[in-house]
C-alpha cells in the first residue's frame, strides 16, 4: 500500500462513518510521513491530523487500526 492509498482509504472511511467531505477529511489527515524502514521496522508512516478535538480523536482511532493492518508503506 501506498501513502495515497492509505489517504483515500481513511478519507472513505471517516466519509462513510461520519459525514462531513472528501475536502475536509483530507485537509484534516494532512500529509504521510514516511521514514526509512531500515530505523522503523515496525512503522515506516506518522501522521499528525489538525482540526477540532473531535476530527482529531476520530482519525487517531481510524490510525490506530490502520497501523495494525498496514504497518509498513511504500512510495
Amino acid at each position: 500500500m501506498t501513502a495515497n492509498d492509505l489517504i483515500d482509504l481513511l478519507v472513505a472511511r471517516l466519509l462513510r462513518d461520519h459525514g462531513k467531505t472528501k475536502h475536509h477529511w483530507r485537509k484534516a489527515i494532512g500529509p504521510i510521513r514516511l521514514y526509512d524502514s531500515a530505523t522503523h521496522a515496525h512503522c515506516n508512516w506518522s501522521v499528525t491530523p489538525t482540526g477540532t478535538a473531535r476530527d482529531v480523536a476520530l482519525i487517531e482511532a481510524l490510525l490506530d487500526e490502520l497501523r495494525l493492518a498496514h504497518p509498513i508503506l511504500t512510495d
